[in-house]
């Protein structure tokens, strides 16, 4: 089944994360104000790392579930399972996260199956409830509850987008790449990287993202900025570093992983 949970964090456990336009405030309102979020954004910008950040400032456990095509309504509410020659009731993450008041994240929403988000809209309405239909429940959500769901605009086909019914029930949060300044400043802390090397390597990054339109399905995210600086400041080659943490997971087209990597010896000069 879909779901991984995180128990609640000490102040000193909290993920770091550098805000950048308010992100948090709005988080803030959102959910003392019991109202479902929605965050929008490239992959690799941060949205999971954010999330993680707010339920461990607020203190709340945390359910995440990556959402794909085979994801059933099951996997999300639950099922009936046969152990020890009886059947039992075992609640999905999205279950729990309502019973325990928790945050429940659906990472790149859209990808789940159509009925399957069907059965967020009673959560994502002022009725906040789940109604279980295999047990005759139904789940009052209680006020500590939030539920979160993110997916990616620009890499979605018109098959795959946000019915316009479903992302209307939801507060919306745009996520991007933070500006260069930003950028190099969460590499250096996520990685101990000398601040010359991630300034290089934001710098990388900009030039491939400029590149995303025109050769590339994704963007250079600051996730693979980070994996590489990680593998550069262990002593792993720099340029091999780049090559493997940073070029090769944007394309399996090998005229094109040349064609980066020209851009990649243009700027460390090797």
């Amino acid at each position: 089944m879909a779901g991984e949970v995180t128990g609640i964090q000490a102040e000193s456990e909290i993920p770091f994360y550098q805000p950048q336009r308010g992100e948090v405030e709005l988080f803030d309102y959102a959910w003392r104000n019991q109202l479902p979020l929605l965050l929008k954004g490239p992959t690799g910008c941060g949205k999971t790392r954010f999330i993680e950040h707010m339920a461990a400032r607020l203190g709340r456990p945390l359910y995440t579930v990556a959402c794909h095509d085979d994801l059933t309504a099951a996997d999300l509410v639950g099922r009936h399972l046969i152990g020890d020659g009886e059947t039992y009731w075992n609640d999905g993450p999205l279950t729990r996260a309502v019973r325990g008041g928790a945050i429940c994240y659906l990472d790149e929403v859209v990808e789940a199956r159509k009925d399957t988000t069907v059965v967020l809209h009673p959560l994502s309405d002022n009725r906040r409830i789940l109604p279980i239909e295999r047990t005759g429940e139904i789940l009052h959500a209680p006020p500590e509850f939030m539920l979160v769901v993110s997916y990616n605009p620009g890499y979605q086909n018109l098959l795959k987008g946000m019915k316009p019914s479903t992302r209307q029930r939801f507060v919306s949060l745009r996520f991007d790449f933070p500006p260069p300044e930003l950028e190099r400043d969460i590499v250096v802390r996520e990685t101990a990287v000398a601040p010359e090397m991630a300034e290089q390597l934001v710098a990388l990054g900009q030039s491939l993202r400029a590149l995303k339109d025109h050769d590339l399905e994704e963007s250079a995210s600051t996730r693979l900025l980070i994996y590489t600086a990680r593998l550069i400041r262990d002593g792993f080659d720099t340029i091999e570093a780049c090559r493997a943490a940073l070029i090769e997971p944007l394309t399996d087209d090998e005229p094109t992983v040349d064609a980066l990597m020209e851009v990649v010896h243009a700027r460390f000069g090797k």
